[in-house]
């Protein structure tokens, strides 16, 4: 009896897989195209065979044409890592902050506690413009990015053009 259960386990276990396999293998049959965001038409009444067999060729040739490879590029994170420091904003906004705060204390009657509220007021002001120069460094890669993937659908899509295919 243990036997036929384990047997059985097994079987339906192995049907499981099978279906898995059968549902990964519909889901990535997604065309290369469609992953890319391009469309392409078989405009002259291509197979969806010689389609596939067309976008994989058409993908090498774009790949070794542009030396790009869409898949490394897309992964890529555009984010920059860590706190917004690098550029030394922080350090200038003190050192700002110091000498006119010092300034103002020696009119008052105290520079050195006017130079420490301006060193404090600075580095605030230097990390605010520290983060507006991550965003903007981030924002930069990301369109980067953007037209990098650009030049590899447009030659992806000159070569799909010539195989028969309306590429939009």
């Amino acid at each position: 009896m243990k036997k036929n259960a384990v047997v059985s386990m097994t079987i339906s276990l192995l049907i499981v897989l099978l279906w898995m396999i059968a549902v990964f293998a519909e889901a990535s049959a997604e065309s290369i195209s469609s992953s890319l965001g391009v469309v392409a038409y078989p405009s002259k009444g291509q197979s969806s065979q010689q389609q596939s067999k067309d976008e994989g060729e058409c993908f090498g040739w774009a790949k070794k044409q542009t030396g790009i490879d869409p898949m490394a590029v897309a992964s890529q994170s555009t984010k920059q890592e860590g706190a917004a420091v690098g550029g030394g904003e922080r350090v200038r906004g003190a050192a700002r902050g110091a000498a006119g705060g010092a300034a103002i204390g020696a009119i008052t009657g105290d520079a050195g506690k006017g130079a420490g509220v301006g060193a404090v007021v600075g580095t605030m002001a230097g990390g605010r413009q520290a983060r507006r120069n991550k965003a903007a460094k981030e924002q930069q890669a990301e369109q980067e990015k953007a037209g990098t993937l650009q030049h590899f659908n447009k030659a992806f899509g000159v070569c799909m053009e010539g195989r028969g295919y309306s590429v939009k």
